[in-house]
């Protein structure tokens, strides 16, 4: 006891002891590991496994939310031009706001004949068949089919798909008429005199009620005037990216909520007495 006083003095009234202190500990540093391993091998794997399942989870969210963003922002354009046609007019609506669910592509079927993909959202979740089916960066499809978990999209470049489009430019309506290949959409019914450019952005009209307006479709690449036709030949290229596209969104149009007709009471019974036609004899 009384060695480790002095010690305890000398150490720290004169730093005595400093070299031996300083020897002692690296001696036994190899120990002091082996020691703290397990614990520090522990601790890292439940900070690694938590900071993963965080990353991973944070990481789906936002790419969620990006795409539900870049869809909205599909139809800045649209209402830009719009308010542009409508800033006289006291009362105009343009509606933006839709209810959207994010889903995961199951599989894919792009031949000429049919295509389509499978979506890992059904009528459990919503679902319906003729609803509107979008990407991040333009309209992809329609629901044709649904199952409880699953649901079937005609993609807009089927054979069998036609879309009502609409000019951004100038508000000029047409269809657009699916060809059966991934990166070509045919205007079949376009005049030859129609005001229609390469480069003019086509968005959806809302027409049909399938498809809210104002979301980008195609971009028009090719517009060729034959002579003696009273149709020009117009094709577009498809703006969603229907090859590559992982993650889509289902849409819902918020329409504004019907008006119940105001009942109007029935007339005093002396005034249907007086309306009535008196009868004549035969």
């Amino acid at each position: 006891m009384m060695l480790s006083l002095v010690l305890m003095v000398l150490d720290h009234r004169f730093k005595q002891t400093e070299t031996l202190r300083s020897v002692l500990a690296t001696l036994t540093y190899p120990i002091q590991f082996l020691a703290e391993l397990p614990g520090d091998i522990g601790a890292w794997l439940v900070e690694s496994l938590h900071t993963r399942r965080e990353l991973e989870h944070e990481n789906r969210t936002l790419r969620r939310e990006n795409l539900r963003l870049k869809a909205e922002l599909q139809q800045l354009a649209a209402l830009q031009a719009e308010n542009e046609r409508l800033r006289d007019l006291l009362g105009s609506a343009y509606k933006v706001g839709n209810r959207v669910l994010v889903a995961e592509l199951s599989a894919m079927d792009l031949d000429p004949f049919r295509q389509q993909v499978v979506i890992d959202k059904g009528s459990a979740s919503g679902v319906y068949p003729g609803q509107a089916v979008l990407d991040a960066h333009a309209v992809m499809g329609q629901v044709t089919h649904v199952t409880p978990l699953r649901a079937t999209v005609l993609l807009i470049t089927d054979a069998r798909h036609a879309l009502p489009v609409q000019v951004l430019r100038n508000g000029l309506r047409t269809i657009a008429v699916g060809t059966g290949r991934i990166d070509r959409l045919e205007l079949p019914y376009l005049p030859d005199s129609a005001d229609i450019r390469e480069g003019d952005l086509l968005v959806t009209s809302g027409l049909g009620g399938k498809f809210p307006p104002g979301y980008p479709v195609a971009r028009i690449d090719q517009v060729v005037h034959v002579p003696g036709k009273p149709f020009a030949r117009v094709t577009a290229t498809p703006l969603a990216r229907l090859d590559r596209t992982r993650e889509v969104l289902l849409v819902w149009e918020i329409k504004p909520p019907e008006v119940a007709p105001t009942p109007v009471p029935p007339p005093p019974a002396g005034e249907l007495e007086a309306q009535q036609p008196e009868a004549t004899a035969p």
